[in-house]
């Protein structure tokens, strides 16, 4: 009994997107198309692969396995189309990053997107941990990640090495002093991010080495949330190569603090030969020299 191509590719994009609609939208196909396809796949095999009800859309777990195989498929299928238009020399298609900091690799994507303006490059935003979970699922083509990962399925471009620094409003009273130790932080009111951002857990880490207390003041995700958070209440901390320019806050450097955030670009090894995915990285690796 073979397996109908189409009603696979309506199952995958409900699974993706969570939603008959937004399934739609994509594969420019009507709602209730997208779900005939989906019921007449369920109906021929007598298998749930949705829990349906007004408000969401969830797999079974029968769906679950089946999502773990369509992605596969559609990489591949995806992988054969852009073989098959490599003449056409990048002239269409699409190239998704998740990124924990858009700002490492911003001119990079500046020029690739002035060098193949047929690509239509799209940028995802969350911590490491989000952006490897996109990556490992097909939902993107490359990742930069905020921590080293050692995973044999990756293929690793280091970026950067940087300092982490505090910073603080200019009407904060430490505004004045050129830089401050770990001990200042102690039992210091903090703007933290997210669990999950590497930020936060090499702070951590670095404020347990040295015996010292971590006061949370206010939780945010994101550095633009952070920096908001810091400019009314208490101190941030960030990469300095994050830290950008905003004339409402300061960068502080924390004199003994020895951990380094790094920024690395990774792509799966599978997938590194693809044409879009092999130019970007060449890019970048131009950039570097």
């Amino acid at each position: 009994m073979s397996v109908s191509h189409s009603q696979l590719k309506a199952f995958h994009a409900v699974a993706v997107h969570g939603s008959f609609t937004k399934a739609a939208e994509r594969l420019f196909l009507t709602q209730p198309a997208i779900s005939d396809q989906v019921r007449k796949l369920e109906e021929r095999f007598g298998v749930l692969l949705f829990h349906r009800n007004k408000r969401s859309v969830r797999l079974t777990d029968l769906g679950e396995r089946l999502l773990s195989i369509t992605q596969r498929l559609f990489v591949i299928e995806a992988q054969a189309h852009e073989l098959l238009q490599d003449s056409q020399a990048l002239q269409t298609g699409t190239l998704i990053l998740a990124v924990d900091a858009p700002v490492h690799v911003l001119p990079q994507i500046a020029r690739f997107c002035e060098r193949y303006p047929g690509i239509r490059v799209k940028i995802e935003t969350g911590n490491t941990d989000e952006s490897l979970f996109r990556l490992f699922n097909y939902q993107a083509d490359l990742a930069l990640l905020g921590r080293d990962v050692n995973d044999e399925r990756l293929l690793s471009l280091p970026l950067r090495n940087d300092p982490m620094v505090a910073f603080v409003a200019r009407s904060h009273p430490w505004a004045e002093r050129e830089s401050i130790s770990l001990a200042d932080l102690d039992d210091t009111p903090l703007v933290l991010r997210e669990v999950g951002s590497v930020t936060r857990q090499t702070l951590e880490e670095e404020m347990a080495r040295a015996g010292l207390r971590i006061r949370p003041a206010i939780q945010v995700e994101g550095r633009e949330a952070a920096r908001e958070a810091v400019v009314g209440i208490g101190v941030g901390v960030v990469s300095a190569a994050e830290f950008g320019a905003d004339s409402r806050v300061c960068a502080l450097p924390i004199i003994d603090c020895t951990r380094r955030l790094t920024e690395t670009l990774v792509c799966l090894r599978e997938q590194s030969s693809r044409r879009v995915v092999a130019t970007f990285l060449q890019m970048v690796r131009e950039s570097l020299e």
